[in-house]
């Protein structure tokens, strides 16, 4: 006797069957342009061309989690007019140590192997001489944090200093600090190779910040600071510096504080 199929029975379980392949199919899809969308877009080659001037730094380098003693930290020598120490003290960070970098194979800035190393960009400017002293470093590794976790902490004002390796050191006040989307990054990375204050030398400085992207193995943002040197007394002894804004920022902000309670009583 041959079977006969009952179609108004088995009807709702093809529909069911039906729709279910159709959203796989759509989930399927999407997934397929979302890793292609952020190889495209997040970090990677896009549509402008990529220079040492307009690429923010690479963060898909292997990283080197071990402390820096003191004693390797005394051992450090570059040559007379290289930064030699990065130094906030808001930030807590003493004499980390600055080391040269260039670009990568994309034309992407380097970044240091430590965790707790500084990078200079070999072809930006050098301190005391004019231009742009451009530097980079990492916000973490997998376990620690990095020399610049705490980067975005900084305000207008605040103080960063740069021992040169002929033990001279320079000031830098900070004038903007802003986070930049990464898809926003690569614009803005020519402005950060030129003065902050026209006429006056300057600091850049770059980290990663943000959302962490599985997908590009990288945070979705960047952190550019900018700085300008201090003119007045930029050759002084180590046990000289002092942040002489700082205090009279905060004495001034004293002052105000009292007047106000005083206008109210």
């Amino acid at each position: 006797m041959a079977l006969r199929f009952n179609w108004k029975k088995n009807l709702p379980k093809l529909v069911w069957g039906v729709i279910l392949l159709i959203l796989i199919l759509c989930l399927v899809k999407i997934k397929i342009w979302e890793d292609h969308y952020y190889a495209e877009k997040e970090g990677s080659t896009r549509a402008i061309a990529i220079t040492a001037t307009n690429a923010p730094a690479d963060t898909t380098e292997e990283v080197n989690e071990e402390d820096i003693t003191e004693q390797q930290k005394q051992a450090w020598r570059v040559a007379a007019d290289r930064p030699r120490f990065l130094s906030i003290e808001k930030l807590g960070i003493d004499r980390a140590r600055i080391v040269e970098i260039g670009v990568n194979f994309e034309g992407r800035l380097q970044t240091p192997a430590s965790i707790f190393d500084v990078g200079w960009y070999r072809s930006s400017g050098k301190p005391g001489q004019g231009g742009v002293v451009l530097l980079d470093g990492h916000n973490g590794g997998p376990t620690k944090e990095g020399v610049f976790k705490h980067l975005p902490e900084l305000s207008v004002g605040d103080i960063i200093t740069i021992e040169r390796g002929d033990g001279k050191f320079f000031r830098y006040e900070v004038i903007e600090n802003s986070e930049v989307l990464l898809s926003d990054a690569d614009a803005q990375m020519d402005k950060m190779l030129k003065p902050v204050i026209p006429g006056r030398e300057g600091l850049s400085i770059i980290t990663c910040t943000g959302v962490w992207s599985q997908v590009q193995q990288t945070y979705l943002s960047r952190q550019f600071l900018r700085a300008a040197l201090i003119p007045e007394n930029t050759n002084f002894e180590a046990t000289e510096i002092k942040n002489e804004l700082k205090e009279q920022r905060e004495a001034k902000e004293k002052e105000e504080l009292n007047d106000s309670t005083d206008s109210e009583n």
